[in-house]
């Protein structure tokens, strides 16, 4: 029955080499990374651009999405915790006196990816000279949003930013968790949000002239994404940070609301130079 309760185990390893395991997770990471790079090497061959300017791009994206991915979650969500354990902000280890156990990168913020990847781009731009900051951030979104997908699938297996429990018979039981009762998918709602968007993306790039709009395809990516986030946090557990403070909405739609006017006054920005020309 489609809307009957699912109940979740998957082991989050999907191999071990010694003390280091391999979660789904970060399989899922690499492979966001790599399509992202197949689709964008694809698009600078059709737009004309030199490819050997991808791979600096990549460097850069994957070090700022880490940095800040991981800095957001820090700042944003989790300050209480990491200001008693600086060491473990950028150390895939957690530590306890004198043990150390390998946990990976577990705990990192899309809010603080994002910051991270317009900071890196920039900082890219500074270096390769070449068309606008604009010009990559339109083509680069197609591959995030494919790559946000990904990652959210990974956040399934791992059973982790869930949504609240659904009183009711639909939902996902995540047993490793030691739950009982089913919660809201909330990780699929994304991911589900997030393919869609792609899809709309790589629609409006090869189908329309919107793509000639600069900064018209990154704004719609931070509308689109961030209002699938606003919407998806009203079934997501509370993740803390900044909510008790603020009240009304949760930390994750406090940080959405920005990138959704930042979005919208890029689409409209570019629809009105566009149309004075």
């Amino acid at each position: 029955m489609m809307f009957s309760k699912i109940d979740w185990s998957p082991n989050e390893i999907l191999f071990s080499v010694g003390p280091i395991s391999i979660h789904w997770y970060s399989v899922m990471f690499i492979t966001a990374f790599s399509l992202g790079y197949y689709i964008i090497n694809k698009i600078y061959i059709n737009d004309k651009k030199p490819v050997e300017l991808v791979e600096p791009l990549f460097i850069y994206i994957v070090l700022g999405t880490l940095i800040g991915a991981r800095l957001g979650e820090v700042f944003f969500y989790n300050w209480e915790y990491f200001q008693n354990n600086l060491l473990e902000i950028f150390l895939p280890f957690k530590i306890n006196g004198l043990d150390w156990k390998f946990v990976g990168f577990r705990g990192l913020s899309s809010h603080g990816a994002t910051i991270g990847i317009i900071t890196s781009i920039v900082l890219y731009k500074i270096k390769y000279k070449y068309d606008s900051v604009l010009w990559i951030f339109d083509r680069l979104v197609i591959a995030v949003a494919l790559g946000g997908t990904l990652v959210r699938i990974g956040n399934f297996f791992n059973s982790e930013i869930v949504g609240v429990f659904t009183k009711s018979n639909y939902g996902v039981t995540f047993l490793n968790r030691g739950e009982i009762l089913p919660r809201h998918p909330a990780q699929l709602y994304e991911a589900f949000g997030y393919i869609i968007l792609f899809v709309v993306l790589l629609l409006l790039y090869n189908k329309t002239k919107l793509k000639d709009y600069k900064g018209f395809l990154f704004g719609f990516f931070l509308m689109f994404l961030f209002v699938v986030r606003f919407i998806v946090e009203y079934v997501k557990e509370s993740q803390g940070g900044l909510e008790d403070q603020l009240g009304i909405f949760s930390t994750g739609q406090w940080l959405s609301i920005p990138f959704i006017l930042i979005g919208v006054g890029l689409m409209i920005k570019s629809r009105f130079i566009n149309e004075k020309k």
